[in-house]
């Protein structure tokens, strides 16, 4: 006798509505935003080695979308400017792939500019 399947049961299975919820923890897209800033952080150190201290990432989850705010140090010289969109854009393409969540705002703050790689 072959298991329950596709279309076995009440069919409300079937029905993307009505399959239930699935919520993500905060600390979730918090881990997922931390590690998209240490990604940007590697290729903008010239050894590769992100230096400073590790981002601090706080976030909000106001209905349906996720609200992230970063604390980072960043290399100086750099384009801070460009670095700061670069961590803002990796962190809303990293939660919105593997989360499927809409990122409405991503708040970038330099906390620090680490000059000569030293932390």
């Amino acid at each position: 006798m072959p298991g329950p399947g596709p279309g076995s049961g009440s069919g409300s299975g079937s029905v993307p509505g009505r399959r239930g919820r699935l919520r993500v923890a905060d600390r979730v897209y918090a881990r997922i935003a931390a590690r998209a800033v240490r990604e940007v952080l590697t290729e903008a150190w010239p050894a590769g080695r992100a230096k400073g201290a590790p981002p601090h990432v706080s976030v909000t989850v106001p209905g349906s979308t996720v609200t992230v705010r970063v604390a980072v140090e960043l290399p100086f010289p750099s384009d801070i400017a460009a670095l700061a969109g670069a961590v803002r854009t990796r962190i809303a393409e990293r939660v919105v792939g593997l989360t499927g969540t809409r990122v409405s705002e991503v708040v970038v703050v330099v906390e620090k500019l680490v000059t000569g790689g030293a932390s």
